[in-house]
């Protein structure tokens, strides 16, 4: 028998865990994991780069056609036990095509659109195959696995003629058309029948917002090691910047793992049935994709603060942060409406103000901005834990 799991459900040559029984990551998921922090610092390297309107754009074309597939990698992984080796070898294929991914980013708008878009639709059928072939076919689960691969097969051909293209506005377009048809399957898809497992899912979510924060410490790494190449040791301010960006990173990881990770987790498992299907569409699928769009976009910003400690905030990188903490912040506001239909009021005020100061604050040295976000934040969360901490009075 493969894996710890001493129930399953023969499904063709892959054997499925009961329905009933959760599990956590397995390390080849967190290995395929790994992969992506390539592509979130092409990604950030990319706005980096083009800090205006069209780049963001772009980013954002670009993080979408990467967050589907690994999105479908998860909801095979969590219908079959990846402790089994057959299922390891496919998802090692996974991993291997996300190298070439990740490496064409820079270039998915001109001569790399072929890799790119070639590696993208390996990773969509791996998790198609899984999906489907670790269902009994005829079953509730194998006919909504079926249903949805039709969209997504259709979405890959539209991929593959923009990369076939030239001309970069026709092949935008197209790719915008393939990712429009996967998620109208998606909106169908949550009206289906699945095998989905709580904890697994809730922690491969949680673990992929990991990944994107050490994509914020990556992109400190490299005011680090110009500062050493010109210089003996750091200066002050850089170093002020380091610290100010590290606790940036540590108040977004306690926004999200201290309190909503486990609520929603909780609310989850509450759930049966298409109502369990649907949460974990909305809140994971659709929503954890801008928390983690949101902590890139942040990451971007804070590169050319440390890069620039000293000097302010251009505006492009400041609407840029913006744009990255309101999605962040809102996207877990919307996820506490989705699972207990409750705003927490303190992040609404806090988004107002931090609003306030990235438009306003243009006169600041980026590090000083930075630490006045850092205290807008902490003022939020702490207020927030200290209203939820407080006892009821019945």
């Amino acid at each position: 028998m493969d894996g710890p799991h001493k129930r399953t459900l023969a499904a063709g040559w892959i054997r499925r865990p009961d329905p009933t029984e959760d599990f956590t990551a397995n390390p080849v998921e967190l290995f395929f994991d790994l992969a992506f922090v390539f592509a979130f610092a092409q990604l950030v390297s990319h706005l980096v780069h083009h800090p205006d309107v069209e780049g963001i754009l772009e980013a954002a074309l670009l993080f979408w056609m990467l967050w589907l597939p690994w999105s479908q990698v998860t909801w095979a992984t969590n219908a079959v036990s990846a402790n089994a080796r057959n299922v390891q070898v496919i998802l090692l294929v996974a991993t291997v095509a996300s190298v070439p991914m990740a490496a064409s980013i820079s270039t998915a708008f001109d001569d790399g659109g072929w890799i790119f878009t070639g590696s993208v639709a390996v990773i969509l059928a791996t998790g198609l195959m899984l999906l489907i072939m670790a269902s009994p076919t005829g079953s509730p689960e194998w006919r909504s696995s079926v249903r949805y691969a039709i969209p997504n097969a259709v979405a890959v051909v539209f991929f593959f003629v923009g990369a076939a293209v030239d001309a970069q506005p026709t092949r935008v377009t197209l790719w915008l058309v393939g990712i429009a048809i996967i998620a109208v399957g998606t909106l169908g898809a949550g009206r289906g029948d699945w095998v989905i497992r709580p904890g697994h899912f809730a922690e491969r979510h949680g673990l992929i917002l990991i990944i994107a924060l050490g994509e914020v410490i990556v992109a400190l790494a490299v005011p680090v090691l110009d500062s050493l190449g010109e210089q003996r040791g750091l200066p002050g301010t850089t170093i002020a910047a380091l610290t100010a960006a590290g606790i940036f990173a540590a108040l977004l990881w306690w926004g999200y793992f201290d309190r909503p990770q486990h609520a929603l987790e909780h609310r989850f498992a509450e759930l049966a049935g298409r109502e369990r299907s649907a949460f974990a569409r909305d809140v994971y699928t659709y929503l954890h994709s801008l928390i983690v769009a949101g902590v890139i976009l942040s990451a971007a910003a804070l590169e050319e603060i440390t890069l620039h400690p000293s000097d302010p905030l251009p505006l492009e990188f400041r609407v840029m942060l913006l744009i990255g903490l309101t999605m962040y912040v809102l996207a877990v506001e919307v996820s506490a409406w989705r699972a207990y239909h409750v705003i927490p009021p303190e992040r609404a005020a806090g988004a107002i103000v931090l609003a306030g100061v990235l438009l306003l604050g243009g006169s600041l040295d980026g590090v000083w901005l930075l630490v006045l976000i850092d205290t807008v934040v902490l003022v939020t969360f702490g207020l927030e834990s200290r209203r939820l901490e407080r006892p009821t009075v019945s």
